[in-house]
């Protein structure tokens, strides 16, 4: 099979443009989706710096949690009680030096009867 040889003076503007329009566009999309993923990187530090309340979701995703609720806030501890798939637990997150972390969850028992009758 022979090759083909570029001649540049033989080649039309159809193809040129042709050419240049699909490059500019392949191009474009590269940087857009290099951008959505610094983005994104971005966001995800950020919540896990700044935002314990989104830190908690991302930080126990094997719990399942559906709702919590803060119960205390302090300038570096927060406790919620969160509802989780084995049911409710006590989850205290703590600031590290960059972000926050899962420093103690603990499964609550459901209450029933308060009274204790020996």
């Amino acid at each position: 099979m022979a090759k083909k040889k570029l001649h540049i003076p033989h080649l039309t503007n159809r193809k040129f443009f042709h050419t240049i329009f699909w490059s500019l566009i392949v191009s474009g999309l590269i940087v857009g989706a290099a951008a959505a993923i610094g983005r994104a990187s971005h966001n995800m530090n950020i919540a896990l710096e700044e935002k314990p309340d989104i830190a908690l979701y991302i930080l126990l995703p094997e719990e399942e949690i559906g709702k919590s609720t803060l119960l205390r806030e302090s300038e570096n501890e927060r406790d919620y009680l969160a509802e989780t798939k084995d049911g409710p637990k006590f989850v205290k997150l703590k600031k590290g030096k960059e972000q926050w972390y899962a420093a103690l969850v603990e499964s609550l028992h459901e209450g029933g009867d308060s009274t204790h009758n020996p």
